[in-house]
């Protein structure tokens, strides 16, 4: 009688925690990815990133050798919260100097394009000098545990539009580690590597965490690896948070990310202060130990990604800034320009400054999911959507003597013609065994530039495609099923939709478009959410019956 009562007591327990599980399924699910991370990835505490000694003696005189290149990138900075193109922040008194300074030395490239309007795939672009989708590489990977909650994360009764999930897709879904690059491209690393580089990462990757897509196996000599996470842990009192209720994806993103790095493929362990300056005091230290030989280094920022957390020295810095939200935001921006002026101050200290090359970019334009309504202006549309607002980011560069100092390029660059740049200035050349989608621009940027021909770029996620060719640019959406045609010499933040007005124009880029794609391999994962993205508002404005919308997929 006995074992009875007991397992029945038992059974009663169960019965009662599945009841509460239940209950309470939406917290479960919403922390599942964050404890099945701290399961497989526990942290250790601070320990010092163990950066490679270069030679003791320089390899050659610095004019002699082949140029130092460093490549940093933001991420999801928007075009407008740089100085360097007379926006900006500057009214709100945090101006860019810094990242301001390279146009100013050297090129500012006034048709910056990301490679996408979402980042895994823009960063494919950059490292391979390809379109992504040529090797299976167009949806940004998804942990398929967001498919359990998105559903719930994103049920809004006031909104018409809804996100539409896949579940038998999500099911099958790889996990999220295995999703990625894979290691038969040729990276600008692998390139550089050839020609006797020392190459180093560090920051974001995001393009996949085995190990044979980690960035010791494409072309890294070193990396100090992250996916995404915290700047600090939310509590620490250095850091100050801005939490946005009305995102559903800030809701995720809060109880699952962690603060943690890990050095070439060792056991994680977390930074020793905020991330951005954590980041920047490796880079530093990362150019000091190899100032006597040729490095690459690529520098790739979390920041201004949310979570939106900012430093307290900067956010203090900035009390002018009245909206909370607004002013931690700033305060990030403020700790990326910062970054980039230790970055060159630790070029001219060891006297590297003038055979570098240095590229600032940011992978994408800044999301709408932020509620800051600023951030892309003058132009339409948010990350994850084709329109300026999504594609258009900072772009500038220097090469002391072969860029000339203040140069404003005119025409459409994109992070596919990074790496054939890169490879140039090294004394390379690129692979012929592949397309190479990307143009070298260097003869384009001398004291005596060349024309540069004009040609198109593409942008592709599943079905939502986008063209551009000259001045006019071609965005096909299926869902909704829709043309937009603009003539961006005329329009250049899109206001005007040409399809109906300009039936031949719309055609001859519907051709291109088909061509382009005809022969394209399937994507090496599928896409099972499809989310709605207005085109003018922020998440948090309210819908109207005319508002114009896009979808993105992933």
């Amino acid at each position: 009688m006995k074992t009875q009562h007991k397992w029945g007591l038992a059974l009663l327990g169960l019965i009662a925690l599945s009841a509460l599980a239940y209950a309470n399924r939406i917290y479960v699910l919403q922390y599942s990815l964050g404890w099945y991370t701290d399961i497989r990835h526990p942290r250790d505490a601070y320990q010092e990133a163990p950066w490679v000694q270069g030679p003791q003696a320089p390899t050659a005189p610095v004019a002699q050798r082949a140029p130092n290149i460093i490549f940093i990138l933001a991420d999801d900075l928007g075009i407008n919260d740089i100085t360097a193109g007379g926006g900006g922040r500057a009214a709100q008194g945090v101006p860019t100097p810094n990242i301001d300074s390279i146009a100013q030395e050297g090129v500012r490239f006034d048709q910056g394009y990301a490679g996408s309007a979402v980042c895994t795939v823009s960063r494919a672009a950059l490292m391979t000098g390809r379109y992504p989708w040529r090797f299976g590489v167009e949806f940004t990977p998804t942990p398929g545990a967001m498919a359990r909650v998105a559903g719930e994360l994103y049920a809004d009764p006031n909104r018409s539009r809804k996100v539409m999930i896949d579940k038998e897709a999500a099911k099958g879904a790889k996990d999220f580690n295995d999703l990625g690059m894979p290691p038969t491209e040729i990276t600008m690393a692998k390139a550089l590597k050839e020609r006797g580089y020392h190459t180093l990462h560090i920051g974001k990757w995001h393009l996949g965490s085995t190990p044979e897509m980690r960035p010791g196996n494409q072309g890294f000599d070193e990396s100090l690896f992250m996916e995404s996470g915290l700047y600090l842990p939310q509590n620490d009192p250095r850091v100050v948070n801005s939490k946005q209720d009305f995102d559903p994806i800030d809701k995720f993103l809060w109880p699952n990310m962690r603060f943690g790095v890990s050095y070439n493929a060792g056991h994680w362990f977390e930074p020793n202060k905020y991330l951005t300056d954590y980041f920047t005091d490796e880079a530093v230290t990362a150019i000091h130990r190899n100032k006597n030989q040729p490095f690459f280094l690529y520098l790739a920022h979390w920041g201004v990604h949310t979570p939106l957390q900012a430093s307290k020295e900067d956010y203090d810095a900035l009390p002018q800034i009245t909206n909370h939200r607004e002013r931690v935001y700033a305060a990030m921006v403020r700790s990326v320009d910062r970054s980039v002026g230790r970055v060159l101050q630790a070029l001219k200290d060891d006297g590297l400054d003038q055979n570098t090359l240095v590229i600032f970019a940011s992978d994408n334009g800044a999301p709408g999911y932020t509620g800051l309504r600023d951030v892309n202006q003058p132009y339409r549309g948010w990350k994850l959507t084709f329109f300026e607002g999504g594609l258009r980011v900072p772009y500038v560069a220097k090469w002391p003597g072969h860029i000339a100092a203040g140069t404003q390029y005119a025409q459409p660059v994109t992070n596919i013609d990074m790496m054939p740049t890169m490879v140039a200035a090294a004394g390379g050349k690129m692979p012929t065994d592949r397309v190479i989608d990307g143009v070298n621009l260097l003869p384009y940027l001398s004291a005596k530039p060349q024309v540069q021909a004009q040609r198109s770029l593409f942008w592709r996620d599943g079905p939502y495609r986008a063209v551009r060719h000259g001045a006019w640019k071609l965005i096909a959406s299926e869902l909704p099923r829709k043309d937009w045609l603009f003539n961006l010499a005329t329009d250049p933040t899109e206001k005007v939709n040409l399809a109906e007005r300009e039936p031949q124009k719309l055609a001859e880029l519907k051709a291109e478009l088909a061509a382009h794609h005809a022969d394209m391999p399937p994507s090496r994962w599928s896409s099972f959410i499809a989310m709605p993205i207005s085109i003018d508002k922020t998440l948090d404005q309210p819908e109207a019956p005319g508002d114009e919308y896009t979808y993105w997929y992933n």
